[in-house]
């Protein structure tokens, strides 16, 4: 029998889904600008399409072929719930569909009668629910725009926390439905929490993992009911389930947890890349919750992708975490949210950083650095590389960055010297600018043109160039979604003659011809020095 005082650890395989009117979160649909847009044009349309056939939606669901697309993997039986969440949507977020729509009739009015003369008059003429928040501009070209005071946006209707809540559960290895598409209904195996992520509640849960608590001041940290402390007993162990070897006494260690996501430590301090890491610690074969530190100095995100900015791991780190560094956005953009306002808002301590501008940390610093494409040429400048200095090594993390200009990265060589490794991502034949922003287009445009603005990293001759202007002695590539763990964010499927695999090859062969230490990561290794 559980005593009152005994103390219970979270056990590794608890998992929480952060969900927004209970459509997976990520910055496009909590920053609210964006995730007006995107409840708008996207999920509500989306929601109607599934209710007029809801077999349809589950069939192509579960064709490989149409794997990541936008599709409602939920079964028609639970079609009335599906029409439920439509209507309350509809009644609860009125206020945001309104704003939505005024954005998109703002940015008509302005195609219409902003010809190169002062924009004052057009003011009056701009739909009411964009009062106040918006600057009417032009750029030197003479090309007109809406300019969103994001943080004021967050002061009004538009950003709504009660739109937040979160599951709780285990995980059960069975992939879960794309984040993208399928929204999370109840389940009676699944802790639901109606409370804002920045809740501290969530931050003690957490900090459980390591420091373990007693179940009464887990039930008074998140305000629970008899019913759900029942449930969540079923997330609680009384023995710590963490990994012996999660620090280090000497050097340096550079561990690969998947897809962009590296541990780097010494024994005074550690360093989280894109945090999305599996909660499976039965499989075996990666690196999971139970191998991170107990205390992580700084978490650096690269951009604001889905894959690279994971709220389903960044809330399980934030109580046992100093701060997380982002780059900086270009303040007002429709496509380029600030991570800084949004993470902020979530209960983060947030550090933003602008190309070179240095964070130190205990017996090291990070150095942002620059990053090119990946965003289908939109004018996203949220984006940034890094270069960590830490145990006498030189690290290059260059995430999605692509070598489509080999020259910026020799502005890196010689600002920052020679990197010992690079990190680099290959993903060279990414989705089309349609997939993932189609919400922010307020102007229809032709799939020929969509398709070739790619979500793409750098091909075999632009990761050859970045290398060869770095100057590095090893080069790694990312693992592009291959990781089964991370169907449900990335629902990317290959095979022995997919191109981006066979570019990867191509460049590991170049680095051999070099004798440059190279390989494509898979799952889990460890570099030691």
């Amino acid at each position: 029998m559980q005593m009152p005082d005994e103390k219970l650890f979270l056990r590794s395989k608890a998992i929480i889904e952060p969900l927004v009117d209970r459509f997976f979160a990520w910055p496009y649909t909590i920053a609210p600008v964006q995730a007006a847009m995107n409840l708008a044009f996207l999920q509500v349309p989306l929601l109607e399409s599934y209710l007029q056939s809801p077999q349809v939606h589950v069939t192509a669901s579960n064709n490989p072929e149409l794997r990541g697309g936008y599709f409602i993997n939920i079964p028609e039986s639970r079609a009335d719930e599906v029409r439920d969440l439509l209507a309350t949507i509809k009644r609860d977020r009125a206020d945001m569909l309104r704003f939505a729509e005024a954005i998109a009739a703002g940015q008509e009015i302005l195609r219409a009668n902003a010809t190169g003369y002062d924009l004052t008059p057009l003011y009056s003429k701009m739909p009411e629910e964009l009062g106040g928040l918006v600057e009417l501009v032009y750029d030197t070209d003479n090309q007109a725009q809406i300019r969103f005071m994001e943080p004021l946006v967050y002061k009004s209707k538009v950003y709504d926390e009660s739109r937040q809540s979160v599951q709780l559960s285990l995980e059960t290895g069975i992939e879960r439905p794309f984040i993208l598409s399928t929204p999370r209904l109840p389940s009676p195996d699944v802790l639901e929490l109606d409370i804002p992520f920045r809740h501290e509640g969530l931050a003690e849960l957490f900090k459980a993992r390591v420091h373990g608590a007693t179940l009464a001041h887990l039930r008074e940290a998140l305000g629970l009911e008899d019913a759900q402390a029942t449930q969540l007993t079923a997330l609680l162990t009384d023995r710590l389930e963490l990994s012996e070897d999660r620090h280090i006494d000497s050097g340096g260690r550079i561990r690969y947890f998947g897809h962009a996501c590296l541990v780097l430590q010494t024994p005074e301090a550690a360093i989280v890349t894109d945090p999305f890491i599996s909660a499976d610690s039965t499989a075996g074969d990666r690196y999971t919750l139970d191998d991170l530190p107990d205390f992580i100095d700084l978490v650096l995100i690269t951009h604001g992708h889905q894959d690279h900015i994971v709220l389903e791991t960044l809330l399980q780190l934030r109580g046992r975490l100093g701060a997380i560094v982002v780059p900086r956005s270009s303040r007002g953009n429709l496509a380029d949210p600030s991570m800084a306002l949004m993470l902020r808002h979530q209960g983060f301590n947030v550090i933003e950083v602008d190309d070179f501008d240095e964070v130190e940390f205990p017996g090291g610093k990070i150095t942002a650095t620059p990053f090119l494409g990946e965003h289908c040429d939109l004018d996203i400048r949220a984006k940034s590389t890094y270069w960590a200095e830490l145990a006498g090594k030189k690290v290059f993390i260059g995430a999605d960055s692509s070598g489509i200009e080999p020259l910026l990265y020799r502005y890196v060589k010689e600002h920052l010297g020679t990197a010992d490794i690079a990190f680099l991502g290959m993903e060279c034949d990414g989705a089309s600018l349609i997939w993932l922003y189609q919400a922010l287009l307020t102007v229809p445009m032709p799939k020929k043109m969509t398709s070739t603005r790619k979500l793409s990293g750098s091909n075999a001759e632009q990761a050859a160039a970045i290398m060869t202007e770095l100057g590095a002695r090893e080069a790694y590539v990312y693992a592009m979604g291959e990781e089964e763990w991370l169907g449900h964010v990335m629902a990317t499927t290959y095979n022995e003659d997919t191109y981006q695999l066979k570019q990867i090859d191509e460049f590991l062969a170049w680095c051999k011809d070099r004798n440059i230490k190279a390989g494509h990561l898979f799952k889990q290794q460890e570099w030691r020095w």
